[in-house]
């Protein structure tokens, strides 16, 4: 089966684009299945990962049913397995979709890519050392007099993961602004004109996003009021640099 890259003057018939893209979704389902496995084989610590930002009093967290222990097991290992092939899902994507691409258009997106890829790693070091301790160890404390609190595993995990997810998803926000900036969908100037009504939306996704408790919500909404002011001044730097190389271009 082709896993080869295209070259960019190489051409292929439809059939030949078919053995090519299932080749490509063969070799990423066995990266995640390789990273799957790889996981459940330390799926152990990274429970103890995960159960970290419970108080030392709550981390054995209690399983309802003889299957559960095994199917969280298996349900965090599949998602550990995700972050692991994710270099090589991206790469078979890539190198699936780059030959159309011309070379100027190739090195924006890598570019893109990688900017992406850090502020993924930003939020998801976010999310777990700032925001899932406090919000756990709020919702841990909050009425201990009416409350005799068990920690669930599959809804504390689900829990940790959903949140982790979505800060995830807060981060990419520059990423987001700078691709519809390019597209000629947003302008800088846009954005600064109605910066307030921008504020307001950002608080609206906040409060859409995961998490049950005020700390939770304020503790993503300042982040995603800082990234998209950042956004609007990476805006600007993308619109100066577009201006100036297409000022090279028309001299030459």
């Amino acid at each position: 089966m082709r896993t080869r890259r295209l070259d960019r003057e190489e051409e292929a018939t439809l059939v030949e684009h078919l053995d090519e893209l299932r080749a490509r979704l063969m070799a990423a389902i066995a990266a995640v299945a390789v990273g799957t496995a790889v996981a459940f084989a330390f799926h152990g610590r990274i429970l103890d990962l995960l159960a970290r930002p419970l108080p030392p009093e709550h981390r054995h967290v209690v399983a309802f049913g003889v299957a559960e222990p095994f199917s969280v097991s298996v349900t965090v290992s599949l998602w550990a397995g995700l972050l692991l092939a994710l270099p090589v899902l991206l790469w078979q994507t890539w190198s699936f979709l780059a030959p159309a691409l011309d070379s100027g258009a190739e090195r924006r997106i890598l570019g893109l890519a990688a900017f992406g890829l850090v502020l993924g790693a930003a939020g998801l070091a976010f999310g777990y050392e700032i925001l899932v301790p406090r919000a756990v160890h709020w919702l841990v404390g909050y009425d201990p007099t009416h409350f005799r609190l068990l920690i669930r595993a599959n809804s504390y995990y689900s829990f940790v993961a959903s949140v982790l997810l979505g800060v995830v998803c807060v981060f990419e926000l520059p990423l987001v602004v700078l691709a519809l900036v390019n597209l000629g969908v947003l302008s800088s100037a846009g954005l600064r004109r109605n910066r307030r009504r921008g504020y307001f939306v950002v608080a609206a996704v906040a409060l859409a996003l995961p998490g049950p408790d005020p700390v939770t919500t304020l503790l993503e909404l300042l982040p995603m009021w800082a990234l998209f002011e950042g956004s609007i001044w990476l805006a600007v730097l993308a619109e100066r640099r577009a201006a100036k190389l297409a000022l090279v271009g028309a001299g030459a």
